[in-house]
């Protein structure tokens, strides 16, 4: 069995060759139907895209906390910043979020993929400020130039904040590098904020450099949704994405599923809900069962199997739940 979750709408099935449980299959026909899959639950969008789109942002309170301890360390000068999250927390669109949300006269130099050796570094972050480098500087020169633009940049008012995604990628020897960039600041303040977003990796290459780990002022960790956030993550997204009706299109059951595959990371809630979704489109249905979510489930590879005991258990919850749903649904579009 293969699916294919696209993050783009035209191409939500133009790649798959259908679902199937069982022996039977959902074909997929190419983008007419996938602009279908959209109308059919009253979709602008599609609501559970791979793509870190800043639109579906969903500030549950780790994320929210982290980029409110990021704009207040930036506001405030501070050198060093962390953010680690695990794969599919979410680390990339809060880099993303705090990208879009910069304070005013602050200026980012963004590095989406650092994984470069110490001098490749000195030349991203001369790039991001806007230096003419011809190619054959010394690393000496690179660093004499990202100097004197800091500093005239520092003298017009302007904050200079260098964001490092993907940073458990960064070699020892590079980390060093930005250690030392840490070290350029006039009298009053520092010229430089880095900040660092990684994956749980990261903390293992700082215990390295204790001097780089000592100089972290502020650092938070993301975590998957807990239980009692899904149903406001679904309905933030849905209704990001257009979705108007006042009642999920997913039933309690399946949204106990769909807590229980994925763990609570919204990236495998995305993708398992996604294809949740077009199987219930396939059968003609308008909301998400407990089927049509295990079958989404059990064909997506990051997603953990449902036990018989946490079934019965889901069945449960998911029945005494219904009304805390609806209730959560009510109260985010009121």
């Amino acid at each position: 069995m293969t699916a294919v979750a696209f993050s783009n709408a035209d191409h939500s099935l133009g790649a798959a060759s259908g679902l199937s449980d069982g022996g039977k299959s959902i074909p997929s026909t190419g983008s007419r139907h996938s602009l279908s899959y959209l109308a059919h639950f009253g979709l602008a969008e599609a609501p559970f895209g791979l793509t870190p789109d800043t639109d579906f942002f969903f500030a549950s309170p780790p994320h929210q906390e982290a980029l409110d301890t990021l704009l207040h360390a930036l506001e405030s000068g501070e050198g060093f910043i962390k953010i680690v999250g695990a794969v599919g927390t979410g680390e990339t669109l809060l880099c993303r979020t705090l990208l879009a949300e910069l304070p005013r006269r602050c200026r980012a130099l963004y590095l989406p993929n650092p994984a470069l050796d110490p001098l490749g570094i000195l030349c991203a972050v001369a790039e991001e400020l806007g230096l003419k480098l011809t190619g054959q500087e010394s690393y000496y020169r690179v660093h004499k130039a990202i100097q004197s633009r800091l500093i005239a940049l520092a003298r017009r008012g302007t904050r200079v904040v260098l964001i490092l995604d993907e940073a458990q990628a960064i070699s020892l020897e590079s980390l060093e590098t930005i250690r030392l960039l840490s070290n350029l600041e006039t009298e009053k303040r520092k010229l430089l904020t880095i900040v660092l977003f990684g994956q749980p990796e990261l903390d293992a290459r700082l215990q390295a450099i204790p001097q780089l780990k000592t100089r972290i002022s502020f650092h938070d960790r993301l975590r998957p949704l807990q239980r009692e956030e899904l149903v406001a993550y679904l309905s933030h997204r849905l209704a990001r994405a257009g979705f108007e009706p006042t009642a999920l299109p997913l039933s309690p059951r399946a949204v106990g599923f769909l807590y229980e595959a994925s763990a609570g990371v919204p990236r495998v809630i995305n993708i398992i809900a996604h294809k949740a979704l077009m199987l219930a489109y396939g059968k003609g249905l308008h909301r998400v069962g407990g089927r049509e979510m295990r079958e989404a489930a059990r064909d997506t590879l990051a997603a953990k199997a449902v036990t018989h005991t946490a079934r019965w258990v889901l069945f449960v919850l998911a029945t005494l739940g219904a009304g805390a749903a609806a209730a959560g649904w009510l109260y985010l579009i009121a």
